[in-house]
């Protein structure tokens, strides 16, 4: 009978550790699961600012074309200008 108390005994304080090193493992992973979450909240806002900025950089990229676009426009009409007066500066000239 005293064999039977110890083995119970013995079993009941295995499992009395077995509880205790089961609540720090999962102390422990609470405490990375809190980690985790702040992590991944500041990953997700750099992302949202950088989607921000991507977007503004589109924006501006497009600015860029349509400013490429109206220098050459003007380019064109200034030598376009250029010729005419040309030829009117030769116009001029022939008249002396």
């Amino acid at each position: 009978m005293q064999d039977s108390f110890d083995i119970l005994e013995d079993k009941v304080k295995k499992a009395a550790e077995l509880v205790k090193k089961l609540r720090r493992d999962n102390k422990g992973l609470e405490d990375q699961l809190k980690d985790s979450k702040a992590k991944l909240a500041e990953a997700e806002k750099k992302l949202s600012a950088l989607e921000a900025q991507m977007g503004d950089a589109a924006g501006h990229a497009a600015k860029i074309d349509g400013l490429t676009n109206e220098v050459a426009t003007l380019r064109g009409e200034q030598e376009q200008v250029r010729t005419r007066v040309a030829k009117i500066v030769a116009l001029l000239e022939s008249l002396d």
